[in-house]
Protein backbone atom coordinates (compact mmCIF):
# COMPACT_ATOMS: atom_id res chain seq x y z
CA UNK A 1 0.00 0.00 0.00
CA UNK A 2 2.83 2.42 0.88
CA UNK A 3 4.40 1.81 -2.53
CA UNK A 4 1.21 2.82 -4.33
CA UNK A 5 0.94 5.97 -2.20
CA UNK A 6 4.55 6.93 -2.99
CA UNK A 7 3.96 6.41 -6.73
CA UNK A 8 0.76 8.51 -6.57
CA UNK A 9 2.56 11.31 -4.69
CA UNK A 10 5.47 11.25 -7.16
CA UNK A 11 3.03 11.48 -10.10
CA UNK A 12 1.10 14.30 -8.42
CA UNK A 13 4.37 16.19 -7.82
CA UNK A 14 5.39 15.70 -11.45
CA UNK A 15 2.12 17.28 -12.60
CA UNK A 16 2.43 20.12 -10.06
CA UNK A 17 -0.55 18.97 -7.98
CA UNK A 18 1.44 18.73 -4.74
CA UNK A 19 4.72 20.14 -3.54
CA UNK A 20 7.59 17.92 -4.67
CA UNK A 21 9.06 18.10 -1.16
CA UNK A 22 5.92 16.36 0.18
CA UNK A 23 6.30 13.57 -2.35
CA UNK A 24 9.95 13.05 -1.42
CA UNK A 25 9.68 13.26 2.36
CA UNK A 26 6.74 10.94 2.96
CA UNK A 27 4.33 11.20 5.86
CA UNK A 28 4.93 13.76 8.62
CA UNK A 29 6.45 12.32 11.81
CA UNK A 30 3.21 12.55 13.79
CA UNK A 31 1.35 10.35 11.27
CA UNK A 32 0.63 6.79 12.41
CA UNK A 33 2.67 4.41 10.32
CA UNK A 34 4.13 0.93 10.53
CA UNK A 35 7.64 2.19 9.79
CA UNK A 36 10.04 2.21 12.75
CA UNK A 37 10.70 5.76 14.07
CA UNK A 38 14.34 5.78 12.92
CA UNK A 39 13.26 5.40 9.25
CA UNK A 40 10.63 8.16 9.24
CA UNK A 41 11.51 11.37 7.43
CA UNK A 42 10.21 14.90 7.77
CA UNK A 43 10.64 18.12 5.79
CA UNK A 44 13.76 20.17 6.52
CA UNK A 45 13.30 22.52 9.51
CA UNK A 46 13.32 25.64 7.29
CA UNK A 47 10.15 24.54 5.48
CA UNK A 48 8.44 22.41 8.11
CA UNK A 49 4.80 23.27 8.75
CA UNK A 50 4.50 24.49 12.32
CA UNK A 51 1.85 24.27 14.98
CA UNK A 52 -0.54 27.19 14.58
CA UNK A 53 -0.04 29.93 17.18
CA UNK A 54 -2.70 31.03 19.62
CA UNK A 55 -5.16 33.75 18.62
CA UNK A 56 -3.36 36.82 17.32
CA UNK A 57 -4.87 40.01 15.94
CA UNK A 58 -3.03 42.58 13.85
CA UNK A 59 -4.11 46.09 12.82
CA UNK A 60 -2.79 48.18 9.97
CA UNK A 61 -3.32 49.05 6.32
CA UNK A 62 -3.91 47.16 3.11
CA UNK A 63 -3.54 48.96 -0.20
CA UNK A 64 -3.36 48.36 -3.92
CA UNK A 65 0.17 47.74 -5.20
CA UNK A 66 1.72 50.97 -6.47
CA UNK A 67 -0.33 53.19 -4.15
CA UNK A 68 1.15 54.62 -0.97
CA UNK A 69 -2.07 54.88 1.02
CA UNK A 70 -4.31 51.98 1.88
CA UNK A 71 -7.42 51.24 3.91
CA UNK A 72 -7.49 50.24 7.56
CA UNK A 73 -7.76 46.53 8.15
CA UNK A 74 -7.70 44.03 10.98
CA UNK A 75 -6.31 40.53 10.46
CA UNK A 76 -7.04 37.71 12.86
CA UNK A 77 -5.50 34.27 13.23
CA UNK A 78 -7.86 32.26 15.42
CA UNK A 79 -8.48 28.54 15.88
CA UNK A 80 -6.49 27.71 12.74
CA UNK A 81 -8.35 30.21 10.53
CA UNK A 82 -7.31 33.54 8.99
CA UNK A 83 -9.75 36.45 8.64
CA UNK A 84 -9.47 39.94 7.11
CA UNK A 85 -12.12 42.33 8.47
CA UNK A 86 -11.83 44.70 5.46
CA UNK A 87 -12.84 41.83 3.16
CA UNK A 88 -16.11 41.14 5.03
CA UNK A 89 -18.01 43.63 2.86
CA UNK A 90 -17.03 41.58 -0.21
CA UNK A 91 -18.21 38.30 1.33
CA UNK A 92 -14.79 36.75 1.95
CA UNK A 93 -14.94 34.14 4.70
CA UNK A 94 -12.25 33.12 7.16
CA UNK A 95 -10.06 30.32 5.82
CA UNK A 96 -7.53 27.79 7.13
CA UNK A 97 -3.91 28.90 6.98
CA UNK A 98 -0.49 27.28 6.90
CA UNK A 99 2.52 28.43 8.91
CA UNK A 100 6.16 27.91 8.00
CA UNK A 101 9.36 29.17 9.60
CA UNK A 102 11.92 31.01 7.48
CA UNK A 103 14.86 31.99 9.65
CA UNK A 104 13.44 33.92 12.60
CA UNK A 105 10.23 34.80 10.75
CA UNK A 106 6.90 33.03 10.32
CA UNK A 107 5.27 32.82 6.88
CA UNK A 108 1.48 32.49 6.75
CA UNK A 109 -0.38 31.46 3.61
CA UNK A 110 -4.15 31.32 3.15
CA UNK A 111 -6.78 31.44 0.44
CA UNK A 112 -10.04 33.21 1.30
CA UNK A 113 -13.10 32.88 -0.91
CA UNK A 114 -16.25 34.84 -1.71
CA UNK A 115 -19.15 33.40 -3.71
CA UNK A 116 -19.51 36.65 -5.68
CA UNK A 117 -16.06 38.27 -5.50
CA UNK A 118 -13.62 35.44 -6.23
CA UNK A 119 -10.49 34.33 -4.38
CA UNK A 120 -7.83 36.16 -2.39
CA UNK A 121 -4.47 34.44 -1.97
CA UNK A 122 -2.52 35.71 1.03
CA UNK A 123 1.20 35.42 1.83
CA UNK A 124 2.08 37.21 5.05
CA UNK A 125 5.32 37.40 7.04
CA UNK A 126 5.45 37.86 10.80
CA UNK A 127 8.72 39.37 12.04
CA UNK A 128 8.47 40.10 15.76
CA UNK A 129 5.20 42.04 16.14
CA UNK A 130 5.17 43.28 12.53
CA UNK A 131 3.00 41.66 9.84
CA UNK A 132 3.80 42.43 6.19
CA UNK A 133 3.01 40.76 2.91
CA UNK A 134 0.73 40.64 -0.07
CA UNK A 135 -2.69 39.49 -1.18
CA UNK A 136 -3.71 38.73 -4.75
CA UNK A 137 -7.40 39.13 -5.62
CA UNK A 138 -8.62 37.07 -8.57
CA UNK A 139 -12.22 37.59 -9.69
CA UNK A 140 -13.48 35.62 -12.68
CA UNK A 141 -11.70 36.48 -15.93
CA UNK A 142 -10.48 39.86 -14.64
CA UNK A 143 -6.76 40.44 -14.27
CA UNK A 144 -5.58 39.72 -10.71
CA UNK A 145 -5.06 42.73 -8.43
CA UNK A 146 -2.17 42.75 -5.99
CA UNK A 147 -2.36 44.41 -2.58
CA UNK A 148 0.29 45.11 0.07
CA UNK A 149 -0.27 44.50 3.78
CA UNK A 150 1.40 46.27 6.73
CA UNK A 151 0.33 45.87 10.33
CA UNK A 152 1.35 45.39 13.94
CA UNK A 153 0.21 43.09 16.71
CA UNK A 154 -2.76 44.39 18.69
CA UNK A 155 -1.79 44.26 22.36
Amino acid sequence: MRGILRIALAAAAAFGLVNARLALTGPPPDTKTTLPPETRTSPPPATRTLRRPETKTFVGEMGEKGKEKGDRDTWEFKEGRFHSAACDKYGFDAAPYLVQRAGGKLIFTAETRSKKEGVMTWRLTLDGDTLTGAAIWKKGDNAPKEYWVKGTLRK
